[in-house]
This record gives C-alpha cells, structure tokens and sequence, in this order.
C-alpha cells in the first residue's frame, strides 16, 4: 500500500515537473520571437510603417474632391469644329479643345482626352471612345445632352439635385478594412516564415533537436508573439484611418478584435505551413508569394471581389482574406453584429486549424 502510494506521489510530482519545464520552454521560446522581432527594423515596418504610407497615399489620391470634368477633343477637320466646341464649352462639366486628326487620336489614346467629338455636314455627330473607360461613357453622355439641347431638345421634366456626402461611401473607408486584413496575412505569412526558414538555414533547429522542447511548442510560440503585437497593429491602422481620413467604426470593437485575432491565428498558422519544411529563404519567398498571389488579386482589397465572373466566385469565397476583408468591412462600414459574422469567422478559423494541424505533421528541423 505504501508502495502504491509513493508511485502515485513520484508520477503526480513528475508530471507537475513535466508541466513546469513545458510552461518553461513556451516562455523561452516566446521571448526569442520578441527579441527576433524587436531586432528587425524592416519588420517593424512592414507591419507598422508600410500600411499607414499606403493609407495615407491611397486616402489622398482618392480624397472627396469636386466633380470631374470631361475632357473632350472636336475634330479641327469636320465640319462646324469651331461652333461644336464653344457650345461645349458653355457648360461646366466639359473642358473642350479644338484637335487635328493626328493629335485627337493620340490624345485619346493616351488618356489625355476621353471623347472625340466629330461633327458632320447634315447636323449629326459622331463620338470616338473606349467604352471600356467609365470616364469616357460619362463624357459621352454629358457631352450629347449639351449638344442635343444646343440643337433645340428640351427636357419633358423637371429635375431637381441632392448632392450627397456619407462616410462609408468614400473610396478609403472601403479600403481601410482591406488593407487591415492585408496587412494581417502579409505580416503573419512572411514574419513567421522567413523566421523558421532563417532558423533552419542557420543550422539554429537542429540545436533545439536536443533539448525537451516538442515541436508543438516552438510552432506555438510563433503563434503567440504574433497576437502581442497584433493591439498595435489593428489599433495603429485603423485609429489612422478614423483619425486623418474619419473612416467609421460603425460596429463594435470586440466584434473587430475578435475577427482579427482569429484572422492573426489563422495566418500564421498559414506562415508555419508554408515554412514547414522549405529550406532557404528563396524558397519561402518563392512559397509565400504562391500562397498570398490568389489572395492580392481575388479577395476584394483594393476592389470588390463580386467584379469577378460568377464561376471564379466560389474560389474567392473560399479564401481566408476574403472572409477576413468581409468580416472586418461589414463590422466597420455597415455596423453589422458578431453573430452575423460567424460563417466568416468559421471559415477563417477552418482554415486556421487545418494549416496549424498540417504544418506539425510534416514539421521537420533540419
């Protein structure tokens, strides 16, 4: 009995050691990730630096400005060129000039002008644009309704204008929440990844090979020193946003933490993954950009992802970013709730699991 008692007590004090040096080792390891991080004046900005220059260049370029004006070219050789341009020229929303035929079509093929203008003997006229360009269909359309009233049309109803300005509407209020879900893919991919590959290239994990450390703890203090920085991060890009441009935050702010927490987790889970077993910093690079590539073009950051064709949709929807971007953009501009967000969160997490269970498998140290 005695015995049975004193092996009891000898497991139950070794497993509480077993316990301790686990804590330990996690503790250790998670201090070198800080200390690698702090050390890299590149990743301090890439993760800080680089997503408030391109909000700040982004949200001036496409800043609330006036009305753009059309401009137009009248062909100097048709008929009427003069007269066509000075009844252009009475309205506001036209900038006309008066072009040969050599200079209008260069004008116009390199974007100088949007519309050529070219009238004709009997009265009519003829327009020259890409209808691909939006600005080139909206010269046409203002530059006929000048010329048609010039010509005697007269309007068969009254129409009044209620110009207005909302926040939520602005080309950076829509690119804000992209660039927070791009940044937290950029930084947990690359930071985690060229970390490991950097390790194993410099012969640093087949030192840890040694040691009681299991590979489930050095994964996981990549995991965690990406969420001490993660505060920073999200409340750096989006306090800039709210502060220099009044983007809104029309949701909650826990709702906004937790979309980009289970987003931080699931991206570096994705970073461990990729670096799993590559073992130069060429091949992360080269690894790093096949998995993100999909994710810049398709997953809405700097456009929506409905402007793809309906058969690549599927694809899109399926992807991490576009989930996260989704998420964090509803949460944002549209004050959608938690609750509401949860197939995207479901989705990121999925992801996040898959990648972290996946990348312990085929881990190796060498």
């Amino acid at each position: 009995m005695a015995d049975a008692t004193m092996q009891a007590r000898t497991a139950e004090a070794t497993e509480g050691r077993e316990d301790s040096e686990s804590y330990s080792s996690l503790l250790e390891l998670f201090k070198v990730r800080m200390r690698e991080f702090l050390r890299e004046p590149e990743a301090l900005f890439w993760t800080f630096g680089f997503p408030l220059l391109l909000a700040a260049g982004l949200g001036i370029a496409f800043r609330s400005r006036p009305p753009e004006v059309a401009k137009v070219a009248v062909l100097a050789s048709a008929p009427a060129a003069d007269s066509t341009a000075r009844m252009l020229a009475t309205s506001s929303g036209i900038d006309a000039q008066v072009l040969n035929d050599s200079a209008a079509a260069r004008a116009l093929r390199t974007a100088r002008v949007a519309l050529v203008v070219v009238p004709d003997a009997n009265g009519g006229v003829e327009y020259r644009f890409d209808p691909s360009r939006p600005e080139a269909r909206t010269a046409r359309l203002v530059t006929d309704g000048v010329l048609q009233r010039a010509a005697g049309r007269e309007d068969v109803y009254e129409v009044r204008e209620a110009t207005i300005s909302e926040k939520g509407a602005r080309y950076i209020d829509f690119f804000i929440p992209g660039l927070l879900g791009l940044n937290l893919m950029g930084s947990g991919i690359w930071s985690i990844a060229f970390a490991v590959v950097t390790a194993r290239n410099k012969k640093l994990l087949k030192r840890l090979i040694a040691t009681p450390m299991s590979r489930v703890e050095y994964l996981m203090s990549f995991m965690l020193s990406r969420l001490v920085f993660l505060v920073l991060e999200v409340g750096a890009l989006v306090g800039f946003g709210m502060l220099v441009f009044d983007v809104p935050m029309r949701g909650s702010w826990m709702a906004l933490s937790l979309i980009s927490l289970v987003a931080a987790l699931a991206f570096g889970a994705l970073g461990l993954l990729v670096s799993s077993r590559v073992t130069t910093v060429e091949g992360a690079s080269g690894l790093g950009n096949l998995v993100m590539l999909p994710m810049w073009i398709f997953s809405g950051v700097f456009f929506a992802a409905s402007n793809f064709p309906a058969a690549f949709q599927p694809f899109i929807q399926a992807l991490p970013l576009t989930a996260t971007v989704d998420a964090l953009r509803a949460t944002m501009i549209e004050g959608a709730s938690l609750m509401s967000q949860m197939g995207e969160l479901a989705l990121i997490a999925a992801w996040g699991v898959a990648s972290f269970a996946l990348a312990i498998g085929i881990f190796r140290w060498r």
